[in-house]
């Protein structure tokens, strides 16, 4: 399983669509031991949640 990539124009995925990416990629390897590669796309899926959770709160601050 990929991680969830960026939209074609840059802008991250909504942080909903990539928390679910991460709770589908846990359900998948549990009770499992986790390889080097495992961890690396978790991470990878980490980082595309907090970009996203990011984009949305600098959006409600500006809106705000």
């Amino acid at each position: 399983m990929s991680p969830t990539p960026s939209a074609p124009t840059g802008a991250p995925v909504p942080a909903s669509e990539a928390n679910e990416s991460i709770r589908r990629f846990v359900r998948a390897r549990r009770g499992m031991a986790w390889s080097a590669q495992d961890m690396a796309e978790y991470a990878v899926l980490l980082e595309i949640w907090t970009l996203a959770v990011r984009s949305e709160v600098t959006e409600v601050v500006e809106a705000a």
